[in-house]
């Protein structure tokens, strides 16, 4: 089995100092990466990054990142994106990456995504400028995780994993206020990912929402906001799929 480690909206500052370390360091006996699904600071700004990058730096195992939207709050995130990836972690907007050991490759495509709401409910690109931004911004972050999952296509990996701050569907948010639903996520991610295909969909950002959910083309999808989960990550484990040998190769497994 495949280890997937994951916690989002930390929402770590000054006094937060070595609150997760001691949980973090015992992912190499549980997981194969470690995924933050973004807020990983309060308010965005280098100071609280530098706290999040002390409970990941040297850790035994890869730390994959997406940032939230407190994680822009203060307008520097590539300041806090420097600070992380100073700290070993892959911080990702658009982008993908394969990550492992000799256990497992796992391929990870992540954005921070965003809002606009979801089938029946959503956001369209009609009226004001500023709405139509609203909405084009929101489909930028889709299709940027569109890309990034169909890169991982063509690349040596067990596992794809779509990793989000912004939820792709609206089952993770129940508990969460209805009115608030078009800021929490994006029907468009799920289109993503369902277009693209992934082994698992994993997302924060709704505190007051659900663990489980799936998307309408059968992807488990995961909010794992730490209010939600409880704890200092959750573990996943998803199956290693089954390896076609080449045509014309024996099997000379010894019995």
């Amino acid at each position: 089995m495949i280890r997937i480690a994951a916690v989002g909206d930390i929402h770590m500052g000054p006094e937060s100092k070595g609150l997760l370390r001691p949980s973090f360091d015992t992912l190499p006996d549980c997981a194969d990466v470690l995924l933050l699904a973004g807020d990983l600071t309060r308010h965005g700004t280098p100071e609280e990054a530098r706290v999040v990058a002390r409970e990941i730096e040297g850790l035994a195992v890869p730390v994959v990142a997406v940032l939230g939207n407190h994680d822009h709050h203060a307008d520097c995130p590539d300041e806090v994106s420097a600070v992380l990836r100073d700290a070993g972690a892959q911080v990702l907007e658009g982008q993908a990456t394969v990550v492992g050991n000799d256990h497992a490759r796992i391929g990870v495509a992540g954005t921070k995504g965003f809002g606009g709401g979801f089938v029946g409910r959503c956001a369209g690109e009609f009226g004001e400028p500023v709405m139509k931004e609203f909405v084009r911004y929101s489909r930028r972050r889709a299709d940027t995780l569109l890309a990034s999952l169909r890169e991982l296509e063509g690349q040596d990996c067990d596992v794809r994993i779509a990793l989000t701050h912004f939820s792709p569907v609206p089952d993770t948010l129940a508990g969460e206020p209805p009115e608030i639903y078009p800021f929490l996520g994006s029907y468009l991610l799920a289109e993503a990912i369902d277009t693209a295909g992934a082994d698992l969909a994993v997302h924060g950002h709704a505190h007051l929402g659900t663990e489980h959910g799936m998307t309408s083309g059968g992807v488990k999808v995961r909010n794992v906001a730490q209010p939600v989960i409880g704890r200092a990550f959750h573990v996943y484990h998803l199956a290693r799929p089954e390896r076609v040998p080449p045509v014309g190769t024996e099997d000379r497994t010894l019995g």
